[in-house]
C-alpha cells in the first residue's frame, strides 16, 4: 500500500533523500508513482533523479512509455559519515537508554545498526567503549514503556489532540478513559504523561508504561493557563497513598525473581550477588506477607520500619503453628 510523504516534508533536500528512499524500497518505480509519492511533478522527479545523480547516487532513468526510475544494481548506501564526537554522542545515549527507562530490545537493535554503518575504524573505537563502559545507574526494563504509546501521547500533547486510554493500574485493575494529554515527563526512571482525565473530571498522572493502548480521537483541547506538567508529576507522586519506598535484596537469580514478582508491582535489577527489588507499598503489613510468599531468602534495606511488620508476621504464624 503506498502513502503519500508527510505534509511537513516539503525542503527539496528531504524530497531527494525520500526519492532515494523510495527507490532502495522497491525494484523499479513509474515516473507517475513517484511524483504522487512525492507530491511534486515528473518533470521536478527527472529533476532529482539528477540531484541524486550528482550525489554520487547511480539513478538509472528508462525511457518511454513503461519507463521508469530505478537504482544501479548492486548499489548501497555509503558509511554512515559521523565524526568521532558525533558518533560517541550518539553511541552514549542509545548506551544509556536502558538506564531511562527506554526500551532494551529497540535501544540493542538501533545501536547494531548504527555501528554496522560505521567507517570500519570508527566502529572499532566505539566498540571498545561498549566494551569498557560502566554505568552506576542500573537498567530499568520493567518501567520501559511501549513505544509506540510514548509516540501516540507525544504528538496528541503536541497536537491538543484527545486520546483514548487503555490504563492498568497497580492493582493490575484495567480502566478505558479519556485523556487531554498536556505533556510528557521523565522522573526518576520512568515516563510519564499528565493531562484532564475526563473519567475523575481532574487533572492526573498516570505511568506510561501502563499504558495498554493509547488511541487519538479528534476532539481538541486547550491547556489551562498555569499548568506546568513537571511540577505536576512531581507534585502526584508525592501524594500517592502508598509512598513507603521499599528496597529489599533477594536472594536469587533474576529469572526466577520475575517468575514471581509482577513488573507492575517492582522494579528488579541484578546486583550484589542477587536481585534487588524496589517498590512503593501503601501497608507494610502487606509487603511483609508478600515477601514472606516469594519464598526467597531476603535482606530488608529500607525503610528500617519493614523488619518489625516482619517479625510480627513470624510471631503470629508461629502462634498458629502451635494450635
Amino acid at each position: 500500500m503506498s502513502h503519500p510523504l508527510p505534509s511537513g516534508s516539503s525542503h527539496p533536500t528531504t524530497r531527494v533523500l525520500a526519492m532515494l528512499e523510495l527507490l532502495q524500497a522497491n525494484h523499479r518505480m513509474r515516473g507517475g508513482e513517484l511524483a504522487r509519492r512525492l507530491g511534486v511533478d515528473e518533470r521536478t522527479v527527472r529533476r532529482y533523479a539528477a540531484r541524486l545523480e550528482d550525489l554520487g547516487v547511480p539513478v538509472v532513468a528508462e525511457r518511454g512509455r513503461h519507463g521508469g526510475y530505478r537504482l544501479m544494481p548492486g548499489y548501497k548506501l555509503p558509511p554512515l559519515m559521523l565524526t568521532d564526537d558525533e558518533a560517541t554522542a550518539v553511541v552514549l545515549g542509545l548506551l544509556a537508554g536502558r538506564r531511562i527507562g527506554l526500551p532494551a530490545q529497540a535501544t540493542e537493535s538501533a545501536l547494531a545498526k548504527v555501528q554496522r554503518v560505521l567507517p570500519a575504524a570508527l566502529r572499532d573505537r566505539v566498540q571498545a567503549l561498549r566494551d569498557t563502559l560502566e554505568f552506576t545507574l542500573a537498567v530499568r526494563d520493567p518501567a520501559a514503556p511501549d513505544t509506540g504509546a510514548v509516540l501516540t501521547l507525544a504528538a496528541a500533547a503536541r497536537e491538543r489532540r484527545r486520546v483514548r486510554l487503555r490504563y492498568r493500574s497497580w492493582r493490575d485493575a484495567e480502566t478505558e478513559r479519556d485523556l487531554d494529554p498536556y505533556g510528557l515527563v521523565f522522573h526518576s526512571g520512568r515516563w510519564y504523561v499528565t493531562g484532564h482525565d475526563h473519567r475523575s473530571g481532574e487533572i492526573r498522572t498516570f505511568r506510561v508504561d501502563r499504558v495498554v493502548s493509547a488511541e487519538p480521537g479528534t476532539a481538541r483541547f486547550e491547556v489551562p493557563g498555569g499548568v506546568d506538567p513537571v511540577q505536576h508529576v512531581t507534585r502526584s507522586l508525592a501524594r500517592v497513598p502508598y509512598a513507603h519506598e521499599v528496597e529489599v535484596l533477594l536472594e536469587t537469580t533474576l529469572d526466577q525473581a520475575r517468575r514471581r514478582v509482577p513488573a507492575t508491582t517492582a522494579t528488579l535489577t541484578e546486583q550484589d550477588g542477587g536481585v534487588v527489588m524496589n517498590a512503593r507499598a501503601e501497608r507494610l503489613d502487606g509487603m511483609a506477607r508478600m515477601l514472606a510468599g516469594l519464598g526467597f531468602p531476603f535482606v530488608v534495606r529500607r525503610p528500617a520500619e519493614l523488619r518489625g511488620h516482619i517479625q510480627d508476621l513470624a510471631r503470629t504464624l508461629e502462634e498458629q503453628a502451635r494450635r
